[in-house]
């Protein structure tokens, strides 16, 4: 797997998250985007990566593959009731 690297944005996205009581750490955004439950296209060739993240969330990742390494643009969360439908 290449190198994940942050923006500037995601890891100050991260830091936002937690003040608000939703804490993601690293290893689950980069299990998000190694090992998926869904995966979209996005804005400008951009891919989000999405995993479940408890009963009623899952999280988000918008990602750029590069080449030699991935970099991670923003992460959000979002209810499952939403972005899990089929």
């Amino acid at each position: 797997m290449r190198r994940i690297r942050y923006s500037e944005h995601a890891s100050t996205k991260i830091i936002l998250l937690k003040r608000h009581g939703f804490h993601v750490d690293h290893t689950f955004i980069e299990e998000c985007i190694k090992s998926p439950d869904k995966v979209e296209s996005g804005y400008r060739q951009r891919k989000i990566a999405q995993k479940a993240y408890d009963e009623s969330h899952v999280l988000r990742a918008v990602y750029e593959e590069r080449s030699g390494e991935i970099l991670v643009i923003t992460v959000y969360p979002g209810r499952r009731s939403r972005y899990e439908r089929n």
